[in-house]
């Protein structure tokens, strides 16, 4: 994947775990939480490594 592309999927799985965490909160469901807060940090790495990725890029761009 691009950078691009690594940015959008780390925004819509973390906003989707925001989502069953905010489930989990509202049912008193434990498992929808940590299942929400997993997925939510998996968001933070995809962009995480769309940043390195642009990073990356530009290094290489300057040479």
């Amino acid at each position: 994947m691009g950078s691009t592309s690594d940015k959008i999927a780390g925004k819509g799985n973390e906003l989707a775990g925001k989502v069953k965490q905010a489930a989990g909160d509202m049912t008193d469901n434990d498992r929808l939480r940590a299942d929400g807060a997993a997925q939510e940090l998996k968001g933070d790495a995809q962009q995480a490594k769309g940043e390195v990725k642009d990073k990356a890029k530009g290094v290489v761009d300057r040479l």
